[in-house]
């Protein structure tokens, strides 16, 4: 049925940074060694999520939207060209490249695809780990292209240590990078254009250092302390749960939502929900249909007219355009 919730198998990612914990704490069945990345909601060419449940199991993401018609992303999301979000679990065993996405104008006039605006709701932390988030001070490009070449990039960065329940919102031109020791769950346009700054002269599996997009990076990235002030809202007391508005912006919602007992939430014509399982477990009830839910999985709900139950104590990420 097409009104039914659906879980959803991420595709995975085996960067050279990524760590083991979303295989052992988070129960993905993968056979890489390290996942760096598990696509949890994807309809990018790059990795599409695959329906694990109900009749259209089996299909990948776009297949199953084509087979039940665009009505099942709501009007809101059926404006975009393209499917509009992406969301991901990230697993960072060692840092990342330090990087810049760039906006919509400038990727689809050089990369055919969305620019990335992003945001990022920290899992856990281990102490101490952090993350850069712009820069420290204004500097030039001419000191930009300098201090990558020298290998002083970090020196100007803004460097923040990050504790679980943190959120980033990060634009377009905001340089950034996230550090080792952090889980995170990153929910994005739906783009994978990412220009490479720097990146600690380490290796690929080829043994050759890793492409740098230097040209690329200093055109669109901003060269000016970004601003760090927490929009994120503060907690709401619900029947049953708390809500916290984590992100709003014209790409997507997410929702911090904490069930106690249960939680009923309303699902219109306007967006499809994506659920995300961050902890505990639960079960999710629309219409005739029933989910068992647990840490770490993927529900996608289409967009219509009525409601989810979640019965349980579980925590979840709830996003929709």
């Amino acid at each position: 049925m097409k009104n039914e919730p659906v879980l959803l198998k991420p595709a995975f990612k085996d960067y050279i940074w990524g760590g083991t914990r979303l295989r052992t704490e988070y129960g993905k069945d993968c056979d890489y060694d390290r996942i760096a990345e598990s696509w949890e909601l994807s309809a990018h060419k790059d990795g599409q999520s695959i329906v694990s449940s109900g009749e259209y199991s089996g299909k990948t993401l776009t297949e199953y939207i084509d087979a039940c018609g665009s009505e099942i992303l709501g009007t809101r999301g059926a404006a975009f060209e393209m499917f509009p979000i992406l969301i991901k679990f990230i697993d960072a065993k060692d840092n990342l490249s330090i990087q810049v996405h760039p906006s919509d104008e400038y990727a689809l006039k050089n990369e055919g695809e969305y620019g990335k605006t992003e945001v990022w709701y920290v899992l856990s932390a281990e102490p101490g780990a952090a993350l850069y988030y712009g820069f420290n001070r204004e500097i030039t490009k001419d000191e930009y292209r300098r201090r990558i070449a020298d290998n002083t990039i970090t020196e100007v960065l803004n460097r923040v240590e990050a504790k679980a329940g943190d959120v980033f919102f990060i634009k377009p031109g905001t340089v950034h990078a996230i550090g080792s020791g952090l889980m995170i769950c990153e929910i994005q346009q739906n783009s994978n254009t990412t220009y490479r700054v720097y990146d600690y002269d380490r290796r690929g599996a080829d043994g050759k250092p890793r492409e740098l997009h230097i040209d690329k990076a200093v055109d669109v990235s901003v060269l000016t302390p970004s601003d760090r002030a927490d929009s994120s809202g503060k907690p709401q007391q619900m029947d049953g749960y708390t809500l916290r508005l984590i992100a709003k912006c014209k790409y997507f919602t997410t929702e911090r939502i904490e069930v106690s007992d249960k939680a009923v939430l309303e699902v219109d014509r306007e967006s499809f929900r994506s659920v995300i399982v961050t902890d505990g477990c639960a079960k999710i009830k629309m219409n005739e249909a029933e989910l068992d839910v647990k840490k770490g999985d993927s529900v996608f709900v289409p967009a219509q007219s009525g409601s989810i139950e979640i019965d349980g104590n579980c925590g979840i990420l709830l996003s929709y355009v």
